[in-house]
């Protein structure tokens, strides 16, 4: 009952704060390139997470504005579908990061308790390494390898979000 509680106390500022970075963000930089794209053609490419598909303890604010940021790239999609603008998105899954590096590893370098909790459900059994979005971003922006591709969130998780722990 007392983690129950801890939904009421968080701040309401904060998550505003977390919504306006991470979705307001594309909604802000799709409108002020947009009209360019709408003349030119090209690809729009939203960073999304895997926490869209299934939340992290902890971050609910986060998590819900990534979920926004996917729900938003294929509304775009459908909405500039007769243009030669196409929207999809990445979700990454768990990089190394310098942000999230104290939440990943000791100072000793040993895998903290999420870590080792992370990667139990990732069924590659280890983090991804940055050059690894590489191939993903490079086939969404590819209109000759991907030109009839629009509205999608790839994953890009080490197979996180196929594996149900069981």
């Amino acid at each position: 009952m007392q983690d129950a509680l801890t939904f009421f106390n968080i701040p309401v500022e904060g998550f505003g704060f977390v919504f306006d970075l991470n979705l307001k963000g594309v909604l802000l930089s799709s409108q002020v390139f947009m009209p360019d794209m709408l003349k030119k053609g090209g690809c729009v490419l939203n960073i999304s997470s895997m926490n869209a598909y299934r939340p992290l303890t902890k971050i609910p604010a986060y998590s819900a504005a990534k979920a926004a940021v996917s729900n938003l790239t294929a509304w775009m999609a459908a909405h500039f579908a007769g243009t030669a603008v196409r929207v999809n998105a990445i979700a990454p899954g768990f990089f190394v990061t310098n942000q999230n590096r104290a939440m990943l590893f000791t100072a000793e370098g040993q895998l903290t308790p999420r870590a080792d909790k992370i990667l139990r459900a990732t069924p590659m059994k280890r983090f991804g390494r940055p050059e690894e979005l590489l191939g993903a971003v490079d086939f969404l922006l590819d209109e000759r390898l991907s030109g009839f591709v629009t509205g999608i969130t790839m994953p890009i998780d080490g197979g996180f979000s196929a594996y149900s722990g069981v």
